[in-house]
């Protein structure tokens, strides 16, 4: 099927017609993809994103959680380009360029240096992946050889490599690789839902229970405890209430195992501050970090540590304590540099009130357009994330092939509105400066569009 946009524009013809023949696109059944009308996106600025026929398009997804500051910014662009005309890239392995030195002094200033070393890599499945070698060979070198399990909790998700998809939900995404993966643990995650600051359930007792009977039982041969803090965005912006993320923290040092932070998603201002660590008093044995990292320009992501798992790492070289890993672009040096001018900027945004007014403002207009919609199941939102739930009017679900989520996706499109669905959800994501005027445009697309597929739809 064309797009609007081919009729009118041969050279957008060719690109749909290059798409259709070479392209595989993430997350994507491509068979889905081609009957459906495509969206070739050319430029951004700002909130938006504009078409190759100047349709604007408010960037409900943050490309993919990612963006900060926008895009186009121009203070970001100006740093990009900064570094450019210095170099474009040299290897970490070995070697050492000045800004990657200076983005890892701001990075363990996030803890106030308690992890003061910095491991980069690419992006946020590898920044997880780096985390659980590291906590592996730590135990290893210290003589615990037999510590070599995962906990994590249910619903999680860290990523597509096949260490992430093992200690992750084994979902639809990951369940027919089940017999390549390694065995991991999982412990319940709590109930716990708001929107616009109003808790409408909380119990963690259940979850934090399981946890402990599992460290009580297996702590001699648990490596390490690996949590999405506060928010596990993939599981569909399911919450744990404040506190949660500090109770684990103190079974993990009570028991004696290593506390993983995957804040790939969390990270920098989606939640009101720099990471969900800094909101809760935290200090994790190793801090994820990605996504918003570099604010969306260029893949980068950074594992964070402490001096006592470093040093453990140190010695000859035949004592085999090196710690074999590494990625071609690691630290690369143009993503270094965007990333120390969004931390720049964003630090004045969230000590100034901003994104937090942003926050609130996310929660009232979903509690407005949502609250008692004959097809909302549920709808949840904290900081600058949110998801609604829908449903049939009379019936409990649709069958799979029904695609409501998607659908409703695709039909915010004419409302001026990129997003994307989770099933029969859609997951709101917007950039970190989103303005008050755009908050609005974001929900109301979303309740449009959802007004405009879901009474078609048949139930089961």
């Amino acid at each position: 099927m064309p797009t609007a946009a081919t009729a009118a524009s041969p050279a957008l013809g060719q690109l749909d017609a290059a798409d259709q023949r070479f392209g595989w696109h993430p997350f994507t059944q491509m068979r889905e993809y081609q009957d459906n009308p495509r969206l070739h996106l050319v430029r951004g600025e700002g909130s938006w994103l504009i078409d190759g026929e100047g349709k604007r398009y408010l960037d409900g997804n943050a490309s993919v959680w990612t963006n900060v500051h926008g895009h186009n910014d121009p203070d970001l662009n100006r740093a990009l380009k900064d570094q450019l005309e210095k170099v474009a890239h040299v290897t970490l392995l070995g070697l050492n360029h000045p800004i990657a030195t200076e983005l890892a002094k701001d990075l363990a200033g996030l803890t106030d240096g308690a992890l003061p070393r910095c491991f980069f890599t690419d992006n946020g499945s590898n920044a997880v992946e780096v985390a659980l070698k590291l906590s592996f060979q730590y135990w290893q070198l210290v003589g615990q050889e037999a510590k070599h399990g995962v906990i994590s909790m249910e619903g999680a998700y860290h990523g597509d490599t096949f260490g992430t998809m093992s200690v992750g939900e084994r979902s639809e995404f990951h369940r027919r690789f089940n017999p390549w993966l390694f065995a991991a643990q999982a412990f319940p995650a709590p109930t716990h839902s708001e929107c616009a600051g109003k808790v409408a359930r909380s119990d963690t007792s259940a979850s934090l229970t399981a946890l402990k009977a599992l460290l009580e039982r297996d702590a001699a041969t648990t490596a390490c405890v690996i949590l999405e803090p506060r928010v596990q965005g993939a599981a569909g912006m399911v919450q744990q209430p404040a506190g949660f993320v500090k109770a684990v923290a103190a079974l993990c040092h009570q028991y004696g195992v290593h506390l993983i932070l995957d804040e790939v998603f969390t990270g920098f201002g989606r939640l009101g501050a720099l990471t969900v660590s800094e909101l809760e008093g935290v200090v994790p044995d190793f801090l994820c970090l990605a996504k918003g990292l570099a604010a969306g320009y260029l893949p980068l992501a950074a594992t964070l540590t402490s001096e006592k798992i470093y040093e453990a790492f140190l010695g000859a070289f035949s004592e085999g304590k090196t710690f074999f890993h590494g990625h071609t672009f690691s630290g690369n040096p143009l993503g270094c540099a965007v990333a120390r001018e969004s931390l720049r900027k964003l630090k004045p945004m969230l000590a100034s009130g901003q994104v937090a007014d942003r926050a609130s403002h996310l929660g009232r207009e979903m509690e407005a357009a949502f609250a008692g919609h004959a097809h909302v199941r549920t709808f949840r939102q904290l900081g600058l994330t949110g998801s609604v739930e829908f449903k049939p009017a009379h019936a409990e679900r649709w069958p799979t092939d029904t695609r409501a989520g998607y659908r409703v996706a695709l039909a915010a499109r004419r409302h001026g509105l990129v997003i994307r669905p989770l099933g029969d959800s859609i997951l709101f994501v917007p950039p970190i400066s989103i303005q008050p005027d755009e908050v609005k445009h974001l929900v109301r697309a979303v309740r449009l569009a959802m007004d405009d597929v879901l009474p078609s739809l048949k139930a089961d």
